[in-house]
């Protein structure tokens, strides 16, 4: 009983926290733009809100030029669709990668997670989502076609799928596969040291790393 009375006060708390309009039409700004980000809830938003208070001004105002910097500064690669200050990221730009071998990821993240493991020294394609029928994403929602022109215009000899093992990853790659099978470009994709269902962003670097070194021929129904 003490249990589920505990459980209802909180509930009535994050109500009240949810619904609560501040003294200050400042703050409550604030706090309802920074409670518009991911993981951010009007609770955590109003702890950031008054701790971005207790600090100096000048703490406050790097951040929001920081962030209007980024916004305005950041772009994506016109290549891979990675993000980059120029019109092509320096992944593409450094010469001394192998511009035939490309790794394609869902997102900038996991370019990050890739790059981490220092076993990938080709280039890459960012694909910007996951065919998911159910959310409505569909092929044309994410960056197959300008893979497929890449592979034809560039002469690309590897394709290597870096795609989270879930039912949406499968998908993508089971796709990508068909556009490209009539093309003369080797498939590939990770070794299944990746836990099936889990997110690469999560996996760790020496699996990671193993996993790009025993990749394994995309047939077709290797993910199935």
């Amino acid at each position: 009983m003490l249990f589920h009375c505990a459980g209802f006060r909180q509930i009535l708390v994050t109500s009240h926290i949810m619904n609560q309009s501040f003294n200050s039409a400042l703050l409550d700004n604030a706090v309802n733009e920074l409670a518009k980000l991911p993981g951010i809830g009007r609770k955590t938003a109003l702890r950031l809100a008054l701790h971005l208070l207790r600090r100096e001004p000048e703490e406050a105002e790097a951040l929001g030029r920081s962030i209007i910097d980024m916004c305005r500064g950041v772009k994506y690669c016109s290549r891979c669709h990675n993000i980059s200050e120029e019109e092509v990221c320096p992944i593409c730009s450094d010469t001394r990668r192998d511009p035939l071998t490309v790794c394609v990821v869902e997102s900038v993240k996991d370019v990050i997670t890739v790059e981490a493991t220092h076993q990938h020294h080709g280039l890459y394609h960012v694909l910007g989502g996951l065919i998911s029928p159910l959310e409505g994403v569909g092929p044309q929602d994410v960056e197959i076609a300008s893979l497929v022109q890449r592979v034809a215009d560039e002469g690309i000899r590897e394709v290597i799928l870096a795609l989270s093992p879930t039912m949406e990853g499968d998908t993508t790659n089971f796709y990508i596969f068909r556009r490209l099978e009539h093309l003369p470009v080797k498939v590939t994709m990770l070794a299944r040291g990746v836990s099936i269902g889990s997110d690469l962003e999560y996996t760790d670097e020496l699996t990671l790393g193993r996993s790009i070194l025993n990749r394994i021929p995309f047939n077709g129904s290797t993910s199935r």
